[in-house]
């Protein structure tokens, strides 16, 4: 059994909440219950996902996010020197509600201050059977720029951004990523939407009245990546998924990867990207010719948005289409997103997640035989 930690068969990491871990939580937000209830709440739902997880043939397990209200927001205000408000939702012209961009902005010198991610996946480990690889998801360093651009870092603590600004998110980063392998962690996953957005025509003419160039973004981010990576542990495997948006099932983005693909695939010494291309927002798989040798792209063809269970065929037809550009080997299947990137939850149920996870590993074991990368 390959004990690689990306696989054939892979997810991106949350979780629809159960029902009483939802109640527990607005019980602790009303001072109803202590933090140390909670937690014992928390670990009762993640021990029960996890042998979801492992019950549908997955050897990749998260803790869901639970213990999270936002996929980012959660772990970034807890770096020293950022700080984050909640975000607003808002209804738009077809009537579905939306999240408003919540404020990131660096107040400060960022600094690692604490282990953020440790003992979750202890717990998360604790629980995981020995033939599962648990995964810890965290938002992408990139956050910290594309939100604000340069207002958005204070110039008192930055005069200037390079070297300083990116350096000291690497080193911050880093600390975290040592911290977690120490602890038997092996696969850390960077949820980016930056990139994603930088392929929508609307976001990139946001990104040039602020004084960013669209173009050159995607490599000062991909140089940004790669200080992380520089600094990392050689033996963790770090990847990156890419979301246009995902919250309550609705989208933020659209636009192919072009813009960013040769950033992407050939620039950023990642070891996995996680690319969405559940729809037509998301092009052709033209780009993946940048991918290069050794790295694996997890095609999202399997939507985590809508409960409509995908016909087999046509995603195997579509991972045909993507061998044409990657190498078979390079390849491997999941769903486009999480099932629930916020507390909220996409609108779908707890079968159409099992459902959909399934189909998943099946459609793995048909193409590649085995769900796992040798």
């Amino acid at each position: 059994m390959s004990t690689y930690p990306i696989f054939r068969a892979d997810h991106v990491g949350s979780f629809l909440r159960p029902k009483f871990l939802l109640q527990a939580r607005e019980q602790f937000a009303n001072q109803q219950i202590s933090f140390a209830q909670l937690r014992l709440i928390e670990d009762k739902a993640i021990t029960e996902i996890i042998k979801f997880q492992e019950a549908v043939g997955l050897r990749s397990v998260t803790d869901g996010e639970f213990r999270r209200t936002y996929f980012h927001l959660d772990f970034l205000q807890q770096l020293g020197g950022v700080t984050t408000d909640a975000p607003g939702t808002v209804i738009d012209s077809d009537g579905k509600e939306k999240l408003l961009p919540p404020n990131i902005r660096v107040t400060g010198k960022v600094k690692h201050i604490k282990d953020i991610q440790l003992a979750d996946f202890n717990f998360l480990k604790s629980q995981s059977a020995s033939t599962s690889v648990p995964k810890v998801t965290i938002p992408s360093p990139t956050m910290l720029h594309f939100r604000g651009g340069r207002s958005g870092i204070d110039e008192m603590a930055y005069p200037i951004l390079e070297p300083d600004f990116y350096d000291d998110v690497a080193k911050a980063y880093a600390l975290e990523l040592e911290s977690l392998y120490r602890a038997g962690c092996r696969h850390v996953q960077m949820d980016d939407t930056n990139l994603a957005y930088l392929c929508d025509e609307k976001m990139r003419e946001a990104t040039r009245k602020r004084g960013d160039d669209p173009n050159e973004l995607p490599y000062k981010y991909a140089n940004f990546i790669n200080k992380v990576v520089d600094l990392k542990p050689k033996d963790l495997v770090l990847s990156i998924h890419l979301c246009r948006g995902n919250f309550k099932s609705t989208f933020a983005a659209s636009g192919n990867y072009d813009p960013v693909a040769e950033a992407l695939l050939s620039e950023m010494k990642l070891d996995g990207y996680f690319l969405e291309y559940d729809d037509e927002r998301s092009g052709s798989f033209e780009p993946l010719k940048y991918l290069q040798k050794g790295k694996i792209a997890i095609l999202g063809l399997i939507s985590s948005k809508f409960s409509q269970l995908e016909n087999p065929d046509d995603i195997k037809r579509r991972i045909d289409q993507a061998a044409k550009f990657a190498s078979l080997e390079q390849l491997a299947l999941s769903p486009q997103c999480g099932f629930s990137s916020t507390i909220h939850g996409n609108n779908v149920t707890a079968e159409d997640q099992r459902a959909k996870l399934q189909l998943t590993v099946n459609i793995a074991k048909d193409v590649w035989g085995s769900i796992d990368i040798k």
